[in-house]
């Protein structure tokens, strides 16, 4: 195993620990590709009974996938770029689909890919110190590793909200809106750890018992103006709703919204849109998988690296630059199925 995974069997669980601390645990596929292994050999031995997933050092679970290396793939033949993401779609469906309990400790920063493999565990623990978000916009993406999946069954439109925005959200406002099954505080993780080990067939009352209420979510407070607001498909129709409210709030989210890649905006609609009639989580990883490869071919991917990451200017030159330069035909061209000898498909058990 790479040094940036701790993979280890402990008597009865195992232990996928992500230890890369200084990029926040930032995903590379070697990490991918060595978590896969890890939960494959796993699923063979009938002694382990459950998985843990969290994260060493550091003041975050996961930050995301390492985009720069990404987008400079993306900017030349952009192999690299398709072999990331197929390997990263793959793991975040071997979790969706694992057998054996699987347990994801979100504590601090849990962003874009880290979203990607906390979400289709069983068992998923917010803390007082979470920071979930998916902000792919900013950076002329989208929120995928399944975001067109978690994002469009929350209520209302705060997925809507969420994927445009990239807003963050904390922990329980997460444990809230379904996206973590349980709120616990930092200070009894490990005690918490430490009791499933000795007794996995007992992790839901372990984790039951140790659950606290969470705070109120303001999220819930602010939901009928989100459902009200940002009740389109239609990006300029959203636009418009904020620009026609007198609110600060709406002025807020529509000069946010300025900020962000209209391509991206207008693709994290449609995927939303189809990803609430998925039928399988392996179809919803397949169209996202098409989505990643054709707008990795775009430029505004690697001018968002460039204004966030690199140059550090937040000046990003968006390409179209507005909503009304992103036509339905280049939507389509975005969402059209890959040729069958290109697709993306499940880890081979």
């Amino acid at each position: 195993m790479t040094e940036t995974i701790i993979a280890a069997a402990e008597g009865r669980i195992a232990r996928l620990r992500l230890n890369r601390p200084k990029p926040i645990h930032a995903l590379d596929q070697m990490m991918c590709t060595a978590m896969i292994a890890a939960l494959t050999d796993w699923r063979e031995h009938p002694e382990i009974e459950a998985v843990l997933i969290d994260h060493a050092e550091g003041r975050g679970f996961c930050a995301g996938g390492d985009v720069r290396g990404i987008a400079s793939s993306a900017a030349g033949d952009g192999q690299a770029a398709r072999d990331f993401f197929r390997t990263e779609y793959q793991l975040n469906h071997l979790l969706f689909t694992y057998a054996k309990p699987t347990v994801a400790f979100m504590d601090g920063i849990v962003m874009g890919g880290g979203v990607g493999i906390a979400l289709p565990t069983r068992y998923r623990i917010a803390t007082e110190r979470t920071v979930l978000a998916m902000p792919e916009t900013t950076i002329g993406l989208f929120p995928d590793v399944g975001g067109g999946w978690y994002l469009s069954r929350l209520p209302g439109r705060i997925g809507h909200y969420l994927a445009l925005t990239g807003a963050r959200i904390d922990g329980a406002e997460a444990c809230t809106l379904g996206l973590a099954t349980h709120y616990i505080p930092f200070d009894a993780l490990d005690g918490v750890k430490a009791a499933i080990a000795q007794d996995p067939q007992a992790i839901e009352t372990i984790l039951d018992a140790a659950t606290v209420p969470p705070p109120p979510a303001a999220i819930l407070d602010r939901q009928p103006e989100i459902d009200r607001l940002f009740a389109s498909d239609d990006y300029e129709e959203v636009l418009t709703a904020l620009e026609a409210d007198p609110g600060e709030w709406a002025a807020a989210q529509r000069a946010l919204l300025a900020t962000k890649s209209p391509l991206s905006c207008k693709v994290s609609l449609r995927l939303l849109a189809d990803g609430a009639g998925m039928q399988s989580f392996a179809d919803e990883m397949r169209m996202e998988y098409a989505v990643a490869v054709h707008i990795c071919q775009r430029p505004d991917f690697a001018e968002g690296v460039r204004a966030l990451l690199i140059d550090k200017d937040n000046a990003p030159r968006w390409d179209p630059a507005t909503p009304e330069g992103v036509t339905d035909h280049m939507l389509d061209t975005i969402f059209a199925p890959l040729p069958a000898a290109e697709e993306w498909e499940p880890v081979r058990l």
